[in-house]
This record gives structure tokens, C-alpha cells and sequence, in this order.
């Protein structure tokens, strides 16, 4: 089950039907299956406090995902900074909604087991996005 939350700011305006359905694609075509899943939509200041306590990372980020996977289902928990997202879009020159989609599908692929730790990573990161978000534009 997919399921979007608010903490401390309004949930984006955004189909999150339609994203719901998108998320299950985009995690059955790499073969695995939807489990339980939360996005967490928050501020900076709430985002910042995660960073802080489970993570011992003392900067701003536009998400944190926790990984519940078990097997080959998906779960997790993905807190997405609602400001920082904002300030991306403009700061990337993109819509706010398709930078809202990266970040959610960023998350995903981390619970796939995708990881941008190294350049090489960070690029095959960013080309599953960008196939993800046409995916979407085109579908959904």
C-alpha cells in the first residue's frame, strides 16, 4: 500500500492517484513487488531533525528514504522536503510537479537498491528518473 502524509506543511498539489499507479509500474518493472510504502511530504526545519537523529548528517537534503524491504517487496518510509524540492525546481529550471516526481521516483529507486554514492551511480540515477518522468508524462 502507498500512502502520502504531511508533516508541518500542506501536501503539493499533485495526482496522487495517478502516482500511486506510476510507483507500482515503475517497482513491477524491475521486478519487484509493492509492499507498504509512506511519503512523508515536510519542511526543511522537520527534514533536518531526521537528518540529525537517525542519520548523524547535520545539512538540509530534499529526501531521506528508510528501507523495509523484505525479499523482493518494497517498503519503506521517504520524507521529501517540501521547501528544498521548491527551491530545486526553480534552481533546475523545472516545473515543480516534474521535480516532485524526481524526488518520489528517487526514492523508489533507492528501495530498489539503486545508489548515487560515486559519479557513475549518480548518472545511472538521474537516466532511470528521466525514463521514469516520460514514463509518467506519457501514461499517466
Amino acid at each position: 500500500m502507498i500512502n502520502f502524509f504531511n508533516e508541518d506543511v500542506d501536501l503539493p498539489a499533485l495526482s496522487f492517484p495517478a502516482i500511486k499507479k506510476w510507483i507500482k509500474k515503475t517497482i513491477e518493472s524491475y521486478n519487484f513487488k509493492t509492499g507498504d510504502i509512506s511519503f512523508i511530504f515536510c519542511s526543511d526545519d522537520y527534514l533536518l531533525k531526521i537528518n540529525q537523529s537517525y542519520l548523524n548528517h547535520d545539512y538540509f537534503t530534499d529526501i531521506i528514504t528508510f528501507n523495509y524491504n523484505i525479499d523482493k517487496v518494497v517498503s519503506g518510509d521517504i520524507f521529501i522536503s517540501v521547501d528544498t524540492v521548491r527551491i530545486n525546481a526553480v534552481e533546475f529550471n523545472a516545473t515543480e510537479q516534474d521535480e516532485f516526481l524526481r524526488v518520489i521516483i528517487h526514492g523508489i529507486l533507492h528501495l530498489i537498491g539503486f545508489d548515487d554514492q560515486n559519479e557513475d551511480q549518480i548518472l545511472e540515477m538521474r537516466e532511470k528518473e528521466n525514463i521514469a518522468i516520460e514514463i509518467f508524462k506519457s501514461s499517466f
